[in-house]
């Protein structure tokens, strides 16, 4: 069962490509008489059982024991290497190529890769740092928002008073409900009906009547809460805030890890598990259910309500995950031309979809634009219109696994989606970590020497997604690291770990050349989306009057290292705006305003969405700025 603790800040989106599949690299049922082995967790007082079939990680995914995974067990990123303390393991047959089982690191400690072997004994296992750092940073909103929203909601509660049943007057229970209310209702939610003969009697006649539009889907105490929620389902992180629907007042909000990123970082693990069988698509949906039904639960706790007082949700995501949830089929995303099986928005009840919230609210699930640009990415477009609207020509750019980018110019909108990886956020880096306590969140060079900012001020144990981009950006300036992204030898601070050059960020904490390339493909990836979208407008990179940085993890990056990475174009820099989680600020107002909601649906309408792998030029632009001396593409397109 998935136990939320942690709260974070930092969210990522994922993107797929065409899938292979490892047949091998997930879970499948366990072979009957398989021996069971317990693993011993002493760092977290845990034991947990382990089947010979299935690897350590696999073991520890199954019960809830959380060991960082980028590529989600398949062997392919080497992030979740643990220390056997003691017993016997034997390797678990992989058909990706990977490198050794055992892993260098500094000491005596016999670490090897959790998805590499499985339990041939009871074993001793002990976890890496940066799996265990407890996050510190808590920004799962954008700032500068005011505490209470227009409130435009048919969500409407109406404290009853009723005659008491008589055997002279023994109409029903809902009779004397519907004859008390203010104006009349054309439907009843089976939930209400139920619930309404013991809510009558315990409050002696007294009643409230929860009303959407003109149906009734609830009844309670008198004087409960009428509470929304608003929750942003991101690849890696889920935040969720709770809205008094009675005053738009935001009363609390609370970001946790997805648990889905058991199962991978990024979307193109988790999409080839999905496909692998139902079991396996429910598995994931049960495990984002999980984490929204925790959020609810603890939001309540936190304000002294429960969670049936929420009677109306909001939900975006990307297009992946408003698949999953709610049980869409997710092989074709996975494939050119990455279709959808639905892009419109869609009202369920809430019973339907699983959420423990009343079970006669609505959940409204956002519409999505096309490909990978989901209803996050319009939850952001609608949360910044104040900005781009006000100027002919900007840019709103969501930086994840899966980077949104919408070019505006002159009320037109082109959308579109990058496969940019895990990279920047930290992920797939052999050092990667969530912004945490050890977590080197910012990276520097002064008088000669490699400066790094730990977070908790403490002794650096990984390097988190803030601190990629200025990692490489020192790197780069401090002639580590060549214009073509090449670790440069002879310089101090590189060195050579199991055959590959490494720079040397801070004792333990090292960025090796794989690492540097995937910072490369990502940016260049990202880049070029920016290129290919002006080109087909017509416009210049200097043309962008307003550039805004959306996500709670794009405020932590700092610009200037964005610039010099070739990550964002050499702009005046009074024309970047960071606003944070824009796709809560937008869910926030969609769960409050019906008019935001439709204005929201209009904007998912009004994108073009561009593919731009099929675009002429788009391998050109790629490869332009895969390196570090691109320079800017400001004059006119060619």
């Amino acid at each position: 069962m998935y136990r939320p603790h942690e709260v974070l800040g930092e969210r990522g989106d994922g993107c797929a490509s065409d899938l292979t599949f490892d047949p091998m690299s997930d879970d499948a049922p366990l072979p009957a008489g398989e021996p069971a082995y317990t693993l011993s967790f002493p760092q977290l007082e845990r034991q947990i059982p382990a089947h010979g079939a299935e690897s350590i990680f696999q073991s520890a995914r199954r019960n809830g024991v959380r060991i960082v995974g980028a590529c989600g067990g398949r062997g392919t990123c080497g992030s979740c290497v643990v220390h056997l303390v003691d017993g016997l393991v034997e390797p678990v047959h992989h058909t990706q190529p990977t490198t050794a089982l055992e892993v260098e690191q500094p000491g005596a400690k016999k670490w090897v890769r959790a998805c590499m072997v499985r339990a041939s004994s009871d074993c001793t296992v002990e976890v890496a740092p940066r799996s265990l750092a407890p996050v510190v940073r808590a920004e799962v909103d954008g700032g500068g928002e005011e505490a209470c929203l227009a409130l435009d909601t048919p969500l409407r509660s109406h404290d009853l008073r009723v005659t008491a049943a008589t055997l002279a007057d023994n109409a029903s229970d809902m009779e004397r409900v519907l004859r008390a209310l203010p104006d009349p209702v054309a439907t009843v939610d089976i939930a209400a009906a139920r619930q309404l003969p013991t809510a009558l009697r315990a409050g002696d006649w007294s009643v409230r009547a929860r009303v959407n539009g003109t149906e009734l889907i609830g009844v309670a105490a008198l004087g409960s809460a009428t509470l929304g929620l608003a929750v942003d389902l991101g690849t890696t992180n889920v935040a969720a805030f709770l809205v008094d629907l009675d005053s738009g007042r935001r009363l609390a909000s609370l970001g946790i890890e997805n648990p889905q990123v058991a199962w991978g970082a990024d979307l193109i693990s988790r999409i080839n598990y999905a496909v692998k069988s139902p079991a396996a698509a429910a598995e994931l949906r049960a495990a984002a259910l999980a984490a929204i039904n925790a959020l609810a639960h603890d939001l309540c706790q936190a304000v002294g309500a429960s969670s049936a007082d929420i009677v109306d949700v909001v939900i975006c995501g990307n297009t992946a995950m408003h698949h999953i949830l709610l049980a869409l089929p997710v092989f074709q995303l996975g494939r050119a031309p990455f279709v959808a099986a639905l892009r419109a928005g869609v009202d369920i009840k809430a019973r339907e979809l699983g959420l423990a919230v009343c079970p006669g609210a609505y959940v409204h699930v956002t519409a999505n634009v096309g490909g990978f640009v989901g209803g996050d990415h319009v939850a952001a477009l609608l949360a910044t219109e104040s900005q781009w609207g006000e100027v002919a020509t900007s840019l709103v750019m969501d930086i994840g696994t899966n980077t949104e980018i919408s070019l505006i110019h002159q009320g037109a909108i082109l959308s579109a989606s990058c496969p940019s990886g895990p990279a920047l956020e930290g992920g797939h880096i052999s050092c990667g970590m969530r912004a945490a306590e050890g977590a080197i969140e910012r990276v520097g060079f002064a008088d000669g020497a490699i400066t790094v900012h730990v977070i908790g001020g403490g002794d650096p144990v990984g390097l988190c997604g803030s601190g990629v981009l200025d990692a490489l950006a020192t790197m780069h300036s401090a002639g580590m690291v060549n214009d073509g992204g090449r670790i440069e030898s002879g310089h101090p601070r590189v060195s050579e770990v199991a055959g590959q050059r490494v720079a040397v960020l801070a004792p333990g904490v090292n960025f090796t050349q794989d690492d540097v390339r995937s910072v490369q493909l990502a940016k260049a990836a990202i880049r070029s989306g920016v290129e290919l979208l002006l080109k087909l407008a017509g416009l210049r990179e200097q043309d962008i009057v307003r550039f805004i940085i959306a996500g709670a993890f794009g405020a932590y990056i700092a610009v200037d290292s964005g610039v010099a990475t070739g990550l964002f174009p050499d702009l005046p820099r009074e024309r970047f705006l960071q606003v944070g989680n824009a796709a809560g600020v937008g869910v926030r107002q969609m769960l409050s305003s019906r008019r935001a909601r439709a204005r929201a649906t209009a904007l998912a309408a009004n994108c073009r969405y561009i593919e731009l792998s099929t675009l002429a030029g788009f391998q050109k632009a790629f490869m332009k700025h895969i390196g570090f001396n691109a320079g800017t593409s400001s004059g006119t397109p060619s």
